[in-house]
This record gives structure tokens, sequence and C-alpha cells, in this order.
């Protein structure tokens, strides 16, 4: 019995092995490099997989939208710029860069670039300076929990109002008879009332601080998300080496926020260079022009000249610089 066991094990095993051979459905490890090499096939008759087109279909609507809200505007006002007379007249001609010519000849845009250069500066370095203060105060570990709430509520709350509260509150504020002016002469700082925002020699500087007043709540608010990013290991690293609160505030924190302060400093001229509502609601780009701005520039040519060419040129105009602030912004973040 045990001789015909051992000549039977041998021939089983062949058995089995032929079976395979005739079944490859029999043997596991066969099936499964058959259906491999199917599917490789199946791959490569397919010149463009689905899985390459589903991520293209669920971004179609975006794409759409932006190509018919922001593509085709551009491009409109952007060939309305080469153009004269253009909607007023239903056959506008090829002016060339004649309307360009125009407008960078025009005092009026000179005035409003040079109002927009010193608007925007001062904008964002108080927007920097303000909200790194602030920020700081409210990262310092000598303030309560209770006490920063209370501070965080009161500097969030410019930033919560809208645009047209933020202006109708500061020309009632800003009025001859408006609560600064009574306050400033009650505690004698002024003999008599000052007109801030009718005042040809205030209006630019009364219009820029309700701006930083309006704006810096949300560099506070970054920069205090960075500040709160700085491992507590490098300061106790400092104090280690003998290195005061002002040095390690120079040599730790300012290079470890460098590069969200870099970042939201081109933003903010982006924005700041883009601000219309706040002016037209407050000044109109008056008095005598010392607040005009690209973009009351650029409105008044279309809205108010009816000028639809030289405003789409100015308009290019500004498009042309905002590109040159944006690309600045993408090359910072991809440094990061």
């Amino acid at each position: 019995m045990g001789r015909a066991d051992r000549a039977a094990r041998p021939r089983t095993k062949e058995t089995s092995m032929e079976t395979a051979k005739l079944d490859p459905a029999a043997s596991p490890g066969a099936a499964k490099s058959a259906s491999e090499s199917s599917a490789d096939r199946r791959s490569r008759t397919r010149p463009f997989p689905l899985q390459r087109v589903v991520p293209y279909g669920y971004l179609s609507p975006t794409l759409v939208l932006i190509f018919v809200l922001m593509i085709v505007p551009i491009a409109m006002v952007v060939s309305y710029s080469f153009k004269d007379n253009v909607i007023v007249e239903q056959n506008p001609v090829f002016a060339g860069l004649a309307n360009y010519t125009t407008v960078l000849t025009d005092p009026d845009f000179l005035a409003a670039l040079k109002n927009t250069f010193v608007f925007i500066t001062l904008s964002t370095v108080a927007h920097l300076g303000l909200g790194l203060a602030f920020a700081t105060m409210l990262n310092t570990p000598l303030l309560g929990g209770v006490t920063k709430a209370i501070f965080r509520i009161v500097y969030i709350l410019p930033w919560l109002f809208t645009v047209a509260v933020i202006a109708v509150i500061w020309r009632l504020m800003l009025d001859p008879s408006g609560v600064v002016n009574y306050i400033l002469t009650t505690i004698g700082v002024m003999r008599e009332e000052a007109s801030w925002l009718s005042d040809p020699d205030m209006a630019l500087w009364a219009l820029t601080f309700i701006n930083i007043w309006a704006g810096f709540p949300f560099f506070m608010i970054s920069i205090l998300a960075g500040l709160q990013g700085i491992s507590p290991v490098l300061y106790e690293a400092a104090s280690v080496d003998g290195a005061t609160a002002f040095r390690q505030f120079r040599n730790v924190t300012i290079p470890q926020l460098k590069p969200v302060l870099l970042s939201m400093a081109v933003l903010d001229l982006i924005w700041t260079s883009q601000q219309f509502a706040l002016i037209w609601m407050t000044t109109g780009g008056g008095p005598l022009n010392v607040t005009e701005m690209l973009s009351t520039y650029t409105y008044k040519q279309a809205f108010s000249s009816y000028e639809f060419a030289t405003a789409s040129a100015a308009a290019v105009i500004v498009l042309l610089l905002t590109m040159i602030l944006a690309f600045f912004y993408v090359r910072l973040q991809k440094e990061r």
C-alpha cells in the first residue's frame, strides 16, 4: 500500500499540472495574469481613458462661468480700447493707439495715477504696521483670555461693516458739525471746525485714514495666525542665547512672518488699487480731483462723459498694472 501511494502522488501532481494547462481558470495565478494582460490590452486600445475626461467634466461649469463672465468681457474691453466711439456708434472705426495716447496725456489721469499711488502706498504700509502691532498685542501671554476675546471683538468690528455703512458713518463723523470736530475742538487740538472730506488739503488724507481703519482688521487676523504658527522653541533658544525681546522680534518673529507679510502686502496693493465704492460714496473723486483714483476716473469716463473708448483704454492700463502685481504675488506663493 505504501509503494502504491508513493507511486500515485507524482501522477496526481502531473495530472493537476496538465489540468491547469488545459483550463487556465483552474490556476489562480494564471487567471490573475490573464486578467491583467487583458486589462492592459484594453487600456492600450483606448486613446482617451474616461479617467482623464471626468475631472474636466466636474470643472466645466466653473470654466464656462469664467469664460462668459471674465474672459469675454476682458476681450470686449480690449477691443473697445482700439476703436473710436464704441457703443454710442453703430459702426465704430479702428483708432489704433489713439485712445491710449489720449488717456496717458490727460492731466486728470495723471493726477488719478499719483493719487492712487499715494493712497495704496500709505494704506498698505499702515495696514501691515497696525496689523502687526495689534496681532503682537493679542498674541502676548501678558493678557488674559477674556481680555483678548474682548479686544478681538472690538478690533474686528471695522471689517464686519459693509462699505456703504463705513462710508455713511465716516461722512457723518467727519462732517464740519460732526463728532470728530466736536471732540478735537473741545480738547483744544483744533480752534475751528474742519471740512475733512471737502477740503482739498485734507480730503486725500482723510480718505486714506478711512480705508486704513476699515482694512487693518483683516491683516491683524492673518498676521495673528502667522504668529501662532511660530514654534515656541525658537523663542526659548533665543532666550537661552541672551536675546532681548526686541532682538527676538527682529531675528525670530520678522523672518518667520516674512512670507505672510510679503503676500499680504502684494494682495493689499491689488485690492486697494481696485477700491471704488468707498471713494465714490465719500468724496466722489473730489474736491478738485484731489481724491480722483484710477477706478473713479475710468467710471467717470464711461458713465459721465460717455467716452467708452477712453474708459476702455484706462481699464486696460489698470488691468496691466494689476497683472504685474499679480505676477509678483504668484511668484511669492511659488517660493513659499
